[in-house]
């Protein structure tokens, strides 16, 4: 306890060689979804939040990155690339079945939910006409895949987040 600040250890949930990384929480607490490439490739695993009990949700071509679980708990979000078609934003079910790919392009990534989760958000980058990569900018997507929109911002834009919803 330092200058009223109490500190804790925080518990280590995989013991893995493997890289473990981007832990999200699903919306009741009881489970973590995360990507690790114990199975060879990049893939996405879900585990209880106590530890333990690993389980491989995510079995298509290419590999899976920054999951995100949704606010309703229906759905995980996912960054996907590595499969001949630049990279996807992508939902499927928390048991890994129904996954659907919602936005494709050279470079769209950092999905995030909006606070009723049914849309959202990513950044996607264009390549120039000098082949390198041009501005980066902010779109909106259900999750249908069928309304998408861009962001308005005055420069470029990345990493986007919501905020909790404010009671009016």
């Amino acid at each position: 306890n330092v200058t009223g600040v109490q500190t804790c250890a925080l518990p280590i949930f995989t013991n893995s060689p493997n890289i473990d990384t981007s832990p999200s929480y699903s919306n009741d607490g009881t489970q973590i979804v995360f990507n690790s490439d114990r199975g060879g490739t990049q893939q996405l695993y879900t585990m209880s939040s106590g530890g333990g009990a690993e389980k491989r949700i995510s079995f298509g071509d290419g590999r899976y990155a920054t999951p995100v679980w949704s606010p309703r708990g229906d759905y995980i979000a996912f960054t996907k690339f590595g499969a001949g078609s630049g990279f996807t934003i992508g939902i499927m079910r928390p048991d890994g079945s129904g996954e659907r790919s919602l936005a494709n392009g050279y470079l769209v990534e950092g999905p995030t939910w909006a606070p009723n989760g049914r849309m959202l958000m990513y950044f996607s980058q264009q390549p120039n006409s000098g082949g390198r990569t041009g501005s980066v900018t902010l779109h909106t997507i259900d999750i249908t895949g069928r309304f998408e929109r861009q962001v308005p911002t005055p420069t470029d834009a990345s990493d986007p987040a919501w905020s909790p919803l404010i009671p009016q």
